[in-house]
């Protein structure tokens, strides 16, 4: 390289060069052509060389040759030496030491990247351990945003929450912000109406009088007898009002006088004639009353005016609850009594027709408060008075038919002068005419709803044998049959189960009830489960290769059956016994010659000859019935043929029903003898221990004071009535040791009689809830709500409240009061437990009053009882269920009857082993 090559790439030293211009300077400077390296001479090289650890890095802010100075005291030096060699050596030693630096930096950045190389490859080889942080991640974002929504749903029930609570107060707040308004209205208005009557007495009083003088000089006497007779008129009228006045001012009706007098001496009171009659005379006096109406209307209105004493005097007498219709009846009998004391105690003279006008505005809208009470009133007590009536009929009609046991007389006398009493009362609350209508409509439904279902006409089978045909075998024989139908064990020999109760239960129940028939709706109901039943038994029997025994036997059972249908040496029984001959059928089956459809044309052509008319229906629907299989078409036989053998069951229960009543305690008696013999009744003996002890806890508590004789007083009788209230009135589930052995037979009975009471008392609750929220009287019956919400399930609440809805609109807040409380009684039902505080109440008083009618002993007592029945109840909040709670009572009468009949002498022995027990405890 020349030198001039050299001055053209050297920087002006006037001009500042940029780091990044001069390292491209360099470059070019490198990158040039002549790329053969002179060596300086040695000494010159020796001076130019440095430590390489003295030299300074190469840098574009802080290197000297990029200086000013530095570019100077290079051209000095140059300039100095002179010449172009030097300048060519120091040129190559910055070329060298350039390159050096830019390797170095090179080289860091190839480390750099080779790092950052690295640390991607070891990201891409552990793939996992990124999606587990992804994962870990969503997981994250997945579990926030699920607090989140979990808190905004928190949030939002909380704000729902309060905004109910804040609309509940509102509407509190407002309800009686309009009612203290309402009240701050009427007292105004009643302050301004006395305020006016004390202006007009006291302008009356201030009038300015004349004179003696003035008198005397404006009165003169009367010029003719015209004039003189009306002065003695007016005269007379004036005395005769003041007399009206007195006479009832003497009669003393204050309202402080009526309250420090009893109730019932003040009903007397105001019931007198003389009452009545000066009443009646000071009500035509003020215009009150009209002087053309009769005695009758006078009497009535009079008696209504009298009522307001009663109502201020005796509220919690005459008011069965503070309804705001009895607020508004007292409000009303204030101003009327306010206004009428003004009129009385003030001078007759002063009475002018403003005064008069207010007394009478205030009688009319007490008249018309206490027409609307009265009403609501006595609708309610008219439907207590006529369940009591129905009652007493319907326990007439239970006894009426006894002659023998002289019970109808013993109760004739006793239902008859309740009934009357009852009558009367209707009378004067209905009217005669309506009263008699009520009365016969009421006895009427009741008749019909308590009517025993006859039996139809066509119920007799056509096979059974007539009363005078077996006289002689009127004894248990009939039932002693049993209907069974046809299984097979595994082994596959045939085996029966009986469709019938035994002998034993059908003999109690006809003791309990005369009328008692073995029910067929449970096999009707069944009907599908039965046929499929036997379908697959017979299918289990053919497919274990006995077809052929089968046969046989199904033929013999039905042989049996159709056998126990007809009576012996008839023709049908005949041509039973030989076309259904057992050997017969099973030689036909062993050789092959056995034909179902022959079979069956022969039973369809024999079950219309045996069945009862009822059954032809059913009888020709298995005749036109082609099914295939033949298995089927025997299940469906045998189903129709059960039938048939029930029929023929009932129908001679009805033919036999009398003497078999009359066996029905001796019957049982030997039953019960050999089902336990010696045997030690230990479930009896515990029941009876705890009725005991209860009764005798029960008659200490009711006595005053310590009662030694407590013992002594519980007599066999209150203790069974006891302790079969205690069995039969609950709730929960009874367990095997609950029931004593004596009771095994009525054990359905006592189980469906709780489930029912658990209904009612469920039932119940939840109506007498909703009329107190409602504010409606807990007498008035609810009989379609009750009724609609019998057959309800305990799981929905919101049916119960729909079935309350059905009638009568229930407010928001009412509602939601309600549906909560419903909800809580409804856990009772479905837990059969008794905690709510209502559902304890009313089990409590239907087993008070179970406990107090069973416990009657005399025929004076049992109608008393019956007869105040609906009051206790409908006051207690049953009113919807006083016919059958005394249903059940009825029920339950019977079986202690029959109970206590049949196992007297077992009884017996448990009250003589319990006495001795206690006796031995005294001693010891």
């Amino acid at each position: 390289m020349s030198h001039s090559d050299s001055s053209n790439l050297e920087p002006d030293p006037s001009q500042p060069l940029h780091p990044t211009i001069r390292e491209e300077i360099q470059d070019l400077m490198m990158s040039s052509d002549n790329d053969t390296v002179h060596a300086p001479p040695p000494h010159i090289a020796a001076r130019f060389s440095r430590s390489s650890n003295l030299r300074r890095k190469s840098s574009a802010a802080s290197s000297r040759r990029n200086s000013l100075s530095s570019h100077h005291s290079s051209r000095s030096s140059r300039s100095a030496h002179g010449g172009p060699y030097s300048t060519h050596v120091a040129q190559h030693l910055r070329r060298a030491s350039i390159i050096e630096t830019r390797k170095a930096r090179l080289a860091d950045r190839a480390a750099h990247a080779e790092q950052v190389r690295l640390r991607a490859a070891m990201v891409k080889a552990a793939p996992r351990i990124s999606a587990s942080s992804e994962e870990r991640a969503l997981a994250a974002k997945q579990a926030r945003e699920k607090f989140l929504a979990q808190v905004a749903a928190n949030c939002a029930e909380e704000v729902k929450r309060a905004k109910r609570i804040a609309e509940d107060t509102r509407e509190k707040k407002a309800a009686e912000h309009l009612k203290l308004k309402e009240e701050m209205q009427e007292r105004l208005a009643e302050a301004e109406r006395r305020r006016s009557l004390l202006q007009h007495q006291r302008r009356l009083r201030t009038v300015a009088l004349p004179s003696l003088e003035e008198r005397r000089v404006f009165v003169r006497k009367p010029q003719t007898e015209h004039e003189a007779a009306k002065v003695i008129q007016k005269a007379w009228r004036n005395s005769r009002r003041r007399r009206v006045v007195s006479d009832f001012l003497e009669l003393g009706l204050t309202l402080e006088n009526i309250q420090k007098t009893s109730f019932e001496d003040v009903g007397s009171l105001l019931s007198q004639d003389r009452v009545l009659e000066a009443t009646t005379k000071v009500l035509k006096l003020y215009g009150l009353q009209d002087e053309d109406i009769d005695s009758t209307s006078d009497t009535a209105a009079t008696r209504t005016f009298l009522s307001v004493f009663l109502v201020l005097g005796h509220p919690a007498h005459v008011l069965s609850k503070e309804g705001e219709q009895e607020k508004d009846l007292i409000e009303k009998a204030k101003g009327l009594l306010l206004c009428f004391d003004l009129a009385v105690t003030s001078p007759f003279t002063s009475a002018l027709s403003t005064q008069l006008g207010f007394l009478s505005e205030a009688y009319a809208s007490f008249q018309t408060a206490f027409t609307a009470w009265k009403d609501r009133d006595s609708s309610v007590l008219l439907d207590t008075m006529l369940a009591q009536f129905v009652e007493l009929d319907a326990i007439w009609q239970s006894v009426k038919n006894d002659k023998d046991g002289h019970v109808a007389e013993d109760y004739r006398e006793g239902i008859q002068h309740n009934q009357t009493l009852l009558l009367v009362r209707l009378k004067r609350l209905a009217g005669p005419d309506r009263a008699m209508k009520m009365i016969q409509e009421a006895i009427r439904k009741s008749r019909k709803a308590n009517a025993k279902k006859k039996p139809a006409a066509d119920v007799r089978p056509r096979a059974a044998s007539l009363p005078s045909e077996d006289v002689a075998t009127t004894r248990l024989g009939p039932i002693e049959r049993s209907v069974s139908t046809t299984t097979t064990e595994a082994s596959g020999t045939p085996k029966t189960a009986p469709l019938l109760p035994d002998n034993r239960t059908i003999m109690h129940e006809l003791a309990i009830n005369k009328e008692y028939r073995i029910d067929t709706k449970p096999k009707i109901d069944m009907r599908d489960n039965a046929i499929r039943a036997v379908s697959d038994n017979m299918r289990q029997g053919l497919e274990s290769d006995l077809g052929d025994i089968f046969v046989v036997a199904m033929a013999e059972t039905l042989r049996e059956k159709l056998l126990s249908l007809v009576v012996p040496g008839k023709s049908l029984h005949t041509l039973i016994s030989e076309s259904l001959d057992t050997a017969m059928i099973a030689n036909q089956v062993r050789i092959g010659a056995f034909s179902y459809q022959q079979f069956f044309t022969f039973m369809n052509s024999l079950l219309p000859k045996i069945c009862a008319p009822v059954r032809d229906a059913e009888v020709k629907a298995l005749a036109e019935d082609q099914t295939e299989d033949p298995i089927e078409r025997l299940a469906k036989l045998n189903y129709i043929v059960d039938l048939l053998s029930i029929d023929h069951a009932n129908f001679s229960l009805q033919m036999n029903a009398p003497l078999l009543i009359k066996e029905a305690t001796n019957y049982e008696q030997k039953c019960f003898a050999r089902a336990f013999g010696s045997e030690a009744l230990t479930r009896t003996s515990q029941w009876w221990s705890r009725a005991r002890k209860k009764t005798v806890e029960d008659i200490a508590r009711r006595s005053t004071g310590h009662n030694p004789i407590a013992a002594i007083r519980a007599t066999p009788d209150k203790v069974y009535m006891q302790g079969l209230v205690d069995l039969a009135i609950g709730v929960d589930r009874l367990q095997e040791v609950d029931i004593p052995e004596t009771l095994d037979l009525d054990r359905t009975r006592i189980e469906r009689t709780r489930t029912d009471i658990l209904r009612i008392v469920v039932i119940s609750a939840i109506l007498l809830t909703a009329k107190n929220l409602m504010r409606r009287d807990v007498r008035s019956q609810w009989k379609e709500q009750a009724q609609r919400m019998w057959d309800l399930p305990f799981e929905d609440a919101q049916a119960f409240i729909a079935a309350i809805e059905s009638r009568y609109a229930l407010p928001p807040t009412t509602k939601t009061q309600l549906s909560g409380t419903t909800e809580r009684i409804l856990v009772d039902g479905r837990n059969r437990q008794v905690s709510h505080p209502v559902v304890k109440v009313l089990l409590q008083k239907i087993k008070t009053h179970v406990h107090a009618r069973l416990s009657a002993t005399s025929t004076e007592e049992r109608v008393k009882s019956a007869s105040s029945a609906s009051q206790v109840l409908s006051s207690g909040g049953l009113p919807e269920f006083v016919v059958q709670i005394g249903s059940m009572v009825e029920e339950l009468r019977k079986v202690a009857e029959v109970d206590r009949e049949a196992h007297g002498k077992w009884y017996d022995g448990i009250v003589e082993a319990v006495n001795q027990e206690e006796e031995d405890a005294v001693v010891a």
